[in-house]
């Protein structure tokens, strides 16, 4: 069975201590400021890169920091609810 993958859907990402890179799979590149994610921006080198795709790659897991984020939030410009800055949206 051959599994679709949406065009907006997550081929990659890329955490830095800064920032949130999300590269789709049709080529666009999304990049957020890290401290709209707490827990991703409080954990290791280690941990940020320990993340799979959920969702037919609509979504991201990080299992050591229990964090969770879908497409439609990042490119909306949702930060988390822990964020408690006043440039992302809520």
């Amino acid at each position: 069975m051959k599994i679709e993958i949406p065009v907006e859907a997550i081929k990659e990402v890329n955490a830095t201590s800064s920032k949130l890179q999300v590269i789709l799979v049709d080529g666009r590149e999304i990049t957020v400021p890290l401290e709209w994610y707490p827990r991703l921006q409080k954990a290791t080198p280690k941990q940020r890169a320990n993340y799979r795709l959920i969702g037919n790659g609509t979504g991201v897991h990080w299992p050591d920091v229990d964090e969770d984020l879908d497409l439609e939030g990042i490119l909306g410009g949702y930060a988390s609810p822990e964020f408690k800055g006043r440039k992302a949206r809520r």
